[in-house]
């Protein structure tokens, strides 16, 4: 009996603290409710017109996008961040065939080992390698990068709060305050080496703006506007992220359809066994 009161006791105590401590935040936010300068320069996330083709139940990969947001990570993004859980390989899923996807992992330079010392070396990349880091270590990425270390975008999207349209909107974020929010918080500044950002999480980023009009010249003619790189490359990060999401989806209809026609089924079985069956009167 003791035992057993023990336990309810201390379940009950335990439930307790769980409660509280998820009440925490909000009574944290209640007692505080002022919130820092930057949050009067945040603004909500955007997305292109139209939005992205792999959005929806009915969604769909763009394999020309696809590679286009490719293009944009291998000749911008991926001299600052990693892509480490993504294999060269894994690109004949957005429409490059085996030849191309050699050539393209030959014209990147991985970290190897040689067979005649066994010192560390670089060589040409081979479709079963994944993409490389452009730095040795955390260290030397924090002396390149103001003391920030630049996440890896394997997952980005998904790491992130409404991860596609956060990836799209940072990319076209860099502005000037707005004056009338500046007036409202004057004690707000950018420090040097930061930069303006409406969508990030604090307004000021380590990172420069990466996407200018131009930058990239696509091989398949597309006008490689700010806009249109960010469009890109958020679709590609939001395939390497999770390259089944469109299969899932077709999954998804097949199991309902599935569960419909079993559904229907079990009905009407029901209704053959029990027709002869008829209901007592009260």
């Amino acid at each position: 009996m003791t035992i057993r009161l023990g336990g309810i006791i201390f379940g009950l105590v335990l439930t307790a603290i769980l409660v509280l401590w998820s009440l925490m935040p909000g009574l944290f936010n209640f007692a505080l409710p002022e919130k820092p300068d930057y949050y009067a320069f945040q603004e909500e996330n955007i997305e292109p017109a139209g939005g992205f083709s792999f959005e929806g139940p009915l969604g769909t990969w763009d394999t020309q996008q696809l590679q286009r947001g490719y293009q944009v990570y291998k000749e911008v993004c991926s001299a600052c961040h990693s892509l480490k859980y993504v294999a060269f390989r894994n690109l004949q899923q957005i429409g490059y065939t085996e030849p191309e996807v050699r050539a393209e992992a030959a014209s990147w330079m991985v970290p190897g080992i040689d067979p005649k010392d066994g010192s560390v070396i670089e060589r040409p990349g081979l479709p079963t390698d994944q993409f490389p880091s452009p730095y040795a270590n955390d260290v030397e990425a924090r002396a390149f990068n103001n003391n920030a270390i630049p996440p890896d975008l394997s997952l980005i999207t998904k790491a992130r709060k409404d991860g596609v349209h956060y990836v799209y909107s940072l990319m076209q974020g860099y502005t000037e305050p707005d004056p009338e929010d500046l007036a409202k918080s004057p004690d707000f500044e950018t420090p040097p080496g930061l930069y303006f950002n409406e969508h990030f999480y604090n307004i000021n980023i380590a990172m420069p703006p990466q996407l200018l009009d131009g930058i990239v010249t696509y091989s398949d003619g597309t006008e490689a506007t700010t806009e249109q790189m960010s469009a890109d490359v958020t679709a590609f990060l939001t395939w390497a992220g999770e390259p089944s999401l469109i299969q899932r989806k077709q999954t998804g209809w097949f199991v309902i359809g599935f569960l419909a026609f079993m559904t229907a089924l079990a009905f009407l079985s029901y209704k053959q066994i029990w027709a002869a069956k008829k209901r007592k009167k009260a």
